[in-house]
């Protein structure tokens, strides 16, 4: 812990805590006063900076565990930070892992710089993507009830995931922290109101038993395969398949495009399983060939069909391409969407096209 030094003309009383050393205020050493006031301020009050609300989607709760974390990590810093990226490394590596979007929120309220190289960082992706993959996604864990049959799954994915962090529209920040400044015993209306203006922007505030997560949700589609239809035979079996194989795990899903029902079709990967592969090779879906042509999903159908498992137990099953034509279904059906409700959004990079996509989301 520094020694406290006595504090020149102008300046804030002085903490045993947190040490003033600074001399006249030019543009930089002015703001790490103000940071280090707002420090000061938290220890001998525990209340957060009122204007920090505008630059982060979190709650006051959630705001007062970070500048816990940032002022417990300034007096144990040797020496203490004497420029913006100093101050900004620091605050980035008591932060740690949270949202991407609320660490630059933070950094951006003192003006400080944003830190190289990034101290958060996320699970390791290919530097080269596989031919034809326009991004990937990790999702938070998988409900089992967002998991609709054996090709096609709900989620949610954090807005501190890279590809979301920097998108999140300024009316969405604007309602979370509304949100989180309404007090729970009052204005039950005004939540509700807030809530689904996110509900319609296509966020949704998940909590957990250490923080409260501001997520997107998106549709996905397990490419090159086709599963029975929950009112065929098999599909039951298939969905549960697919349930044992994600529900209740994070995915990353290699992201190809989208399908004629806006799902983000992709190959899907959980605890280092290709879960297309497996799917396949345990008889409990269609290699999709219209739409895919990878030689190994061929041969994974082949050998499942050979040992008659799953869905090949039965001589002839029927197709699911053949079910929907004969039923004239012309919608999917899937992912629970008595369960479900539509929205509309921008594309949340510039890799997508410039027309909004229409999603159905898992409630």
């Amino acid at each position: 812990m520094h020694a406290p030094q006595p504090p020149k003309a102008e300046a804030t009383t002085a903490s045993p805590d947190l040490p003033w050393r600074r001399d006249s205020p030019t543009p930089t050493t002015s703001c790490l006063l103000r940071f280090e006031q707002d420090l000061l301020n938290f220890v001998l009050t525990k209340m957060v900076p009122e204007g920090l609300g505008e630059h982060v989607t979190s709650s006051k709760k959630a705001q007062a565990k970070w500048y816990r974390n940032i002022s417990e990590a300034y007096v144990k810093t040797e020496p203490p930070p004497r420029t913006l990226a100093e101050a900004a490394m620091l605050v980035a590596t008591a932060l740690g892992r949270i949202q991407g979007a609320n660490l630059e929120g933070v950094l951006a309220y003192y003006g400080f710089p944003i830190p190289t190289p990034p101290v958060v960082t996320t699970e390791h992706h290919p530097a080269s993507l596989p031919d034809g993959v326009q991004f990937v996604l990790k999702t938070l864990p998988i409900y089992a009830k967002c998991i609709g049959d054996g090709d096609g799954f709900t989620a949610y994915v954090d807005t501190a995931d890279p590809t979301e962090s920097a998108n999140v529209p300024q009316e969405v920040r604007e309602a979370v922290n509304a949100m989180s400044q309404t007090p729970k015993h009052r204005n039950s209306q005004q939540k509700s109101v807030l809530q689904s203006k996110l509900n319609k922007a296509g966020y949704r505030i998940i909590y957990t038993s250490k923080d409260e997560i501001l997520a997107r949700q998106y549709r996905f589609r397990l490419r090159g395969i086709d599963a029975p239809e929950m009112g065929m035979q098999y599909g039951k079996e298939s969905l549960n398949a697919l349930v044992n194989l994600i529900a209740g795990k994070s995915v990353m899903v290699y992201v190809y495009g989208q399908d004629q029902y806006d799902r983000c079709v992709g190959d899907i990967y959980c605890d280092g399983v290709f879960i297309q592969e497996q799917m396949l090779k345990e008889g409990h879906a269609w290699h999709y060939k219209i739409y895919d042509k990878r030689k190994e999903f061929a041969k994974w159908e082949m050998k499942a069909r050979d040992a008659r498992r799953g869905l090949w137990a039965s001589d002839n099953p029927e197709k699911p391409w053949d079910w929907k034509r004969k039923h004239n279904v012309r919608h999917e059906t899937s992912d629970n969407l008595d369960k479900t409700w539509e929205w509309r959004r921008k594309p949340h990079n510039a890799r997508h096209q410039n027309t909004p996509i229409q999603v159905t989301l898992c409630t």
